[in-house]
């Protein structure tokens, strides 16, 4: 037996809604609010850690974590590592911003931390190719489009919303993938 199933996933991929998609108005997404409540665990998009660590989350994210359960993404977890990797060692900020990553990525639980799958991996590659044929993604934005594919797919395999302030492209996901849970919140 096959560890992925080619032929379905290429079933499955045929999401095309033959036009290039447009950001929808806010009204028609789904914000997290002044009062965010009880719900879904949460599954976090990695502008999240890093609207943390630069003050820039809105109140509302801080309550919503506080009611939900946070679990964390392998793919975050390399985002945030390349963000290290990319910083310049001779800023002088460079050595704070390595402290806050490592102090954010060491209190990550284990049992709260996965791995996509090859499933979500070959489906999300799919995805973010189909968006990026779409969207007319260069090159630069491919390997972005992939990640937010993969969090997003595994999110919505392990049951969890996503959280993210990402809001033009995860309605773009939304639109491709409306059966999938995305909260949104706007960077004050």
């Amino acid at each position: 037996m096959a560890a992925f199933d080619f032929d379905a996933a290429v079933r499955w991929g045929r999401l095309d809604p033959g036009r290039t998609l447009s950001r929808r108005d806010d009204a028609e997404l789904p914000f997290i609010g002044d009062h965010p409540g009880a719900g879904h665990g949460l599954l976090l998009d990695t502008c999240v850690y890093i609207d943390g660590l630069q003050g820039r989350a809105p109140d509302a994210v801080d309550e919503l974590l506080n009611v939900r359960t946070a679990n964390h993404s392998t793919v975050a977890i390399q985002e945030l590592m390349h963000t290290v990797g990319v910083l310049d060692p001779a800023d002088p900020r460079t050595k704070s911003a390595v402290k806050q990553i490592g102090v954010l990525v060491d209190a990550m639980p284990a049992h709260r931390t996965f791995a996509p799958d090859v499933e979500v991996l070959a489906r999300a590659a799919m995805l973010s190719g189909i968006l990026c044929r779409l969207q007319g993604h260069d090159k630069d934005a491919r390997l972005r489009a992939l990640h937010d594919c993969i969090l997003f797919l595994q999110a919505q395999k392990l049951g969890f919303a996503m959280l993210t302030g990402n809001i033009a492209d995860f309605d773009y996901l939304l639109q491709l993938v409306p059966a999938a849970r995305v909260l949104f919140y706007r960077r004050p």
